[in-house]
């Protein structure tokens, strides 16, 4: 399978996807110099700076983003701290095959800074989630999550740190569960053969 992942900040979970030896084709970034492309050129793997500022549109960028991908025959787009909405453009060209990490338990808390939104609602559990992407903000079919108590010491910072690590844990596994075959789309489900995590 080969895989393109797109991110916008530091790359921690591109680096939890290189760490956990899953093949990258190409990593695509839209910030210049953000972390992300300094761990992709680290690792030898392919990589591209495309800039959203530079197109007039958001449907210019995603076609742009779409021709780079399709450069290197990209089976199913990750979309690791990418910080920009997917137009149909895009998704019609990697149909159900691109997923996200979310630091929330979706549908609850979709959006930016979904640590901070659990935390200052005072959830007792918090968590990640990883899901196929739509033309809407986090309300794609979820494929799996990871829960995490909100303890009594915890700042946002603290919990914050703590998904993270999940999502570190989550996101390869389910790229190597997609690779195997055992993730399938129903309708609005997805249902996955063996669980994510063992």
């Amino acid at each position: 399978m080969k895989l393109g992942v797109l991110a916008s900040g530091g790359g921690s979970n591109l680096q939890a996807l290189i760490d956990a030896q899953i093949p990258v084709a190409v990593v695509g970034v839209n910030v210049p110099g953000c972390g992300a492309f300094d761990r992709a050129h680290a690792a030898g793997l392919p990589n591209f700076v495309l800039d959203h500022r530079a197109f007039p549109s958001r449907a210019d960028f995603d076609r742009a983003l779409v021709a780079r991908l399709q450069k290197y025959d990209v089976d199913l787009v990750v979309l690791a701290g990418f910080m920009r909405l997917l137009t149909p453009d895009f998704l019609g060209a990697f149909p159900h095959r691109v997923i996200n990490v979310h630091p929330a338990l979706l549908p609850a808390f979709p959006g930016v800074h979904a640590q901070r939104q659990a935390f200052d609602y005072g959830v007792k559990v918090a968590g990640c989630t990883v899901h196929f992407v739509d033309a809407g903000t986090d309300t794609g079919p979820i494929i799996a999550q990871a829960a995490v108590p909100v303890l009594d010491d915890d700042d946002a910072e603290s919990l914050r740190l703590r998904v993270l690590a999940e999502e570190h844990r989550l996101l390869p596994a389910v790229v190597r569960a997609f690779a195997e075959g055992r993730i399938e789309l129903v309708g609005r489900r997805a249902r996955v053969r063996v669980p994510i995590l063992q």
